[in-house]
């Protein structure tokens, strides 16, 4: 965990906790319909933690999720995050994913548009 803070024109870091991924038991992200960046980390002390806002807690766990499945291959749980947004192999999956679902919606809309004006026959 990362403390940061300016002074003047320069901005400063300091380390305050550091946590190993092999001690991570799960993630909740609390509320998985709604837009909310707060979450909890779970090791062998639950942290409630806020993320800079709720595309940055996803990709947060996103990241987490690859590196335990690259490294540790171990049973990460991963709970009230929307799998959709979750899973990198899911069709919303981008990197400006608002643009990306917004053009899903266009294209089924059009689709039905398209439907309902066809004549049947």
């Amino acid at each position: 965990m990362v403390k940061h803070w300016r002074v003047d024109r320069e901005e400063k870091y300091e380390i305050v906790e550091k946590w190993c991924l092999k001690d991570l038991d799960m993630i909740d992200g609390k509320e998985a319909d709604t837009d909310n960046p707060y979450f909890d980390m779970h090791f062998h002390k639950v942290y409630n933690l806020e993320a800079y806002s709720c595309a940055s807690k996803y990709t947060f766990a996103r990241t987490l999720n690859k590196l335990n499945a690259m490294y540790l291959k171990k049973d990460l749980k991963i709970v009230n995050f929307d799998d959709t947004y979750l899973n990198d192999d899911s069709i919303w999956s981008s990197s400006s994913r608002d643009c990306l679902v917004l053009m899903r919606v266009c294209f089924y809309a059009s689709n039905l548009l398209c439907l309902s004006l066809c004549p049947l026959s």
